[in-house]
Order: C-alpha cells, then sequence, then structure tokens
C-alpha cells in the first residue's frame, strides 16, 4: 500500500511540475541546459515539506543526465549541472550546492555540503587580469556507494565507496574507500574496518594518484 501511495505522489508531481519542465526546456534553448537548470532549482528549492522533496524528484528525474526516483534533496539545495548522476536512495540534505557530481547509490550527504566541479572552476596563474576572467577547468566529482558526506563539507575531488567525510572538512585531493576522513584539508584518519588510527604516511599510501 504504502509503494502505492508514493507511485501516485511521485505521478501526481510530475503533472504538478510540467511547467517547471517546459519553462526548464525554453530557457535551456537560449542560455544552455546549466543555466536553465540553476534558475529552475532556485525556484524549486523555496517548496518546504513532502510536496518539494517530491517536486524536486520529479523534475530532476527529467533534466539530469540521470536521477533515480528513490532520490531525496532537502530544502534550499540547488544544482547547477545538467550532466550530473544520482544514484538509487541518495539523499542530499537542505542548503546544499551541488556542480557536476557523480553521486553513486546510498549516499548521504549532510546539510549545507558543496560539492563544485573539481577545484580548478577558476583559473589562477595570471596576476595581471582579474580571476573571473580567467578559464577554469571543471571534472565531475564522483562520491563512491554508500558514502557519508558530513554537514558543511566541501568536497571538490572524488570519494571511494563506503567512506566518511567528517563535518566541515575540505576534500582537495581524492579520498579512497572504506575510510573515515577529516580536517583541512581532509586526509585519512582511519580505516573503518580496522580500529586503529592510520599513521599520516600510511595514509598517504592509501590515496590514489590524480
Amino acid at each position: 500500500m504504502k509503494s502505492i501511495l508514493k507511485s501516485v505522489a511521485l505521478a501526481t508531481a510530475s503533472i504538478l511540475v510540467l511547467p517547471n519542465l517546459v519553462s526548464y526546456r525554453v530557457r535551456s534553448a537560449f542560455m544552455g541546459p546549466d543555466r536553465a537548470l540553476e534558475g529552475s532549482t532556485q525556484l524549486l528549492s523555496l517548496i518546504p515539506g513532502l510536496l518539494g522533496e517530491y517536486l524536486r524528484r520529479a523534475f530532476l528525474c527529467r533534466v539530469l543526465e540521470s536521477c533515480d526516483a528513490s532520490v531525496t534533496i532537502g530544502f534550499g539545495t540547488l544544482l547547477s549541472k545538467a550532466g550530473s548522476s544520482l544514484g538509487a536512495n541518495v539523499v542530499i540534505g537542505p542548503r546544499c550546492h551541488l556542480g557536476w557530481v557523480f553521486i553513486e547509490r546510498d549516499v548521504l550527504i549532510g546539510p549545507g555540503c558543496h560539492l563544485p566541479s573539481g577545484a580548478q572552476t577558476h583559473g589562477t596563474a595570471g596576476v595581471d587580469r582579474s580571476i573571473r576572467d580567467q578559464p577554469g577547468t571543471l571534472r565531475q566529482i564522483r562520491i563512491g556507494a554508500g558514502t557519508w558526506v558530513g554537514s558543511a563539507a566541501i568536497v571538490m575531488a572524488d570519494v571511494g565507496s563506503d567512506s566518511i567525510i567528517a563535518a566541515g572538512s575540505v576534500v582537495h585531493e581524492s579520498i579512497p574507500a572504506g575510510v573515515l576522513a577529516g580536517g583541512v584539508p581532509a586526509r585519512v584518519l582511519k580505516r573503518r574496518s580496522a580500529d586503529s588510527t592510520v599513521k599520516p604516511k600510511e595514509a598517504l599510501a592509501h590515496v590514489p594518484a590524480r
């Protein structure tokens, strides 16, 4: 019965979100899908409660590269890249910002997290012109299945499956699977499968080369 009610709710949300989809398609033709997505998610992010969750899900399932029907997107969360993928049972908390991401199944993203499109979204090499005028390099950030990203973390590099990123951490280099990582910048603190704390040199050995 519960699954039937959910199916009905999702179907209803799909109908309610049709004006937003039409608006997105029209704006996308003129300003590109990414800019159009920003505007649409800004509007949909303001709708609270279950209604907002269902409307955001119904919309994103039709405009992203891939978005499972079981995804939950919290209040105030914005997305800026139409090429993103969100896997089954992904939960993204309120007030997050997601750039170009590939989030695998069963990932939990805490409130207030930022996942931009890599660490070089702006060029900084030249000092003779403003940073905003220097082209950056965008890359897709992958979060492995079963990972938990704590509140207010900033993730600019890949994170392996079944890992935990401590709240408030800044991930600048790739984090391997099955570990607890934290700090600014984030480093491996402990293997989830072991009781002993990982020593710094040993931790670095488990960080994949970029």
